[in-house]
């Protein structure tokens, strides 16, 4: 077979696994620390597309870790390479079924794996508002940690109230922007703790409020408000907006396995991770989980892991 060449720079000859896994978040990248300690022949696909956890610039509720969401991402993917797992940084374009394994075809080859792990989390929502789409990358942004260095000693609006509008809100105020959040709610989702971070820094925050329409000319220049419960128009001059409303699961990827999803798009689950079709396991924001946290999706990639490996067990048998 065709030598080919991974991230690594190392060269493989084969391109059948025992499992695949998609998505190098924490839940994949932990998934692939167990199922190499298992003893499976391992491969992880990151995409170009960033894992949340990477955009965090402050991680403090992750037991024995305070960093950021980056270090602590390429420590677990340290762990997972040195236990063996091999890591692709392909995009992968589809998943079948074929005979007793998995096809995960990619934009760079097509490999096997007896089973699937699917931790592709989720990606940023959009307000889906007026010159949303016209000023991205011109003002509107969903990554404060990647943008907010342009927008230091400028006047920049959060759209949000969970706990990544209020992280994002603290951060760009501590690079040196002029903050504003503003919530459609007359009180924040995000965690108290976050919440006193906050209020301590005096960040102000624009209650009841929708944003209506994102203008300017060549950036973004002010954002048009609608306060909920006196239905007054206002307009906040800014020089860049900050979308931080939730996330879409990412998990289109699974249709043609006949994976079946909830109303919002999330896989379902049983609590092994397991979803409706034998050899596809699900972890981390690609499921419907009450609590979307690093801790909660490592778990999870555990569970997938093992019972990933009881089912190859039971294959053998």
């Amino acid at each position: 077979m065709e030598a080919i060449l991974d991230i690594e720079g190392e060269k493989s000859e084969e391109r059948e696994f025992d499992v695949a896994i998609i998505g190098a978040g924490p839940a994949g990248l932990t998934a692939a620390i167990y199922a190499t300690r298992y003893g499976l022949k391992t491969v992880v696909f990151e995409t170009v597309e960033a894992s949340q956890l990477s955009l965090a610039p402050k991680i403090e509720n992750y037991p024995g870790f305070e960093g950021s969401g980056f270090e602590l991402l390429e420590r677990i993917k340290r762990q997972a390479l040195k236990f063996g797992a091999v890591h692709k940084f392909e995009h992968v374009e589809r998943l079948r079924k074929d005979g007793d394994y998995f096809v995960v075809k990619t934009d760079m080859a097509e490999y096997k794996a007896k089973a699937l792990i699917i931790a592709t989390g989720g990606k940023h929502k959009e307000l889906g508002v007026p010159g949303e789409k016209e000023f991205v990358g011109k003002g509107v942004s969903y990554c404060a940690t990647c943008d907010g260095n342009f927008f230091r000693g400028k006047r920049v609006a959060v759209v949000g109230g969970g706990n990544t509008a209020v992280t994002d809100a603290i951060y760009l105020h501590e690079i040196g922007c002029d903050v504003v959040l503003i919530h459609r709610r007359d009180e924040l989702r995000a965690e108290k703790a976050l919440q006193e971070e906050l209020f301590k820094r005096n960040i102000p925050v624009i209650w009841d409020t929708v944003v209506l329409r994102i203008e300017g000319n060549e950036k973004v220049e002010r954002l048009v408000l609608l306060n909920r419960k006196t239905n007054e128009e206002s307009v906040l001059e800014v020089d860049g907006v900050f979308i931080a409303v939730g996330i879409v699961p990412a998990t289109d990827i699974v249709m043609d396995l006949g994976v079946e999803r909830d109303a919002a798009g999330y896989i379902k689950v049983d609590k092994r991770q397991r979803t409706n079709v034998p050899g596809v396991f699900a972890a981390g924001d690609c499921c419907d989980n009450p609590l979307k946290q690093v801790v909660t999706a490592c778990a999870d990639g555990a569970i997938a892991a093992n019972s990933a490996f009881e089912y190859i067990k039971m294959m053998q048998l």
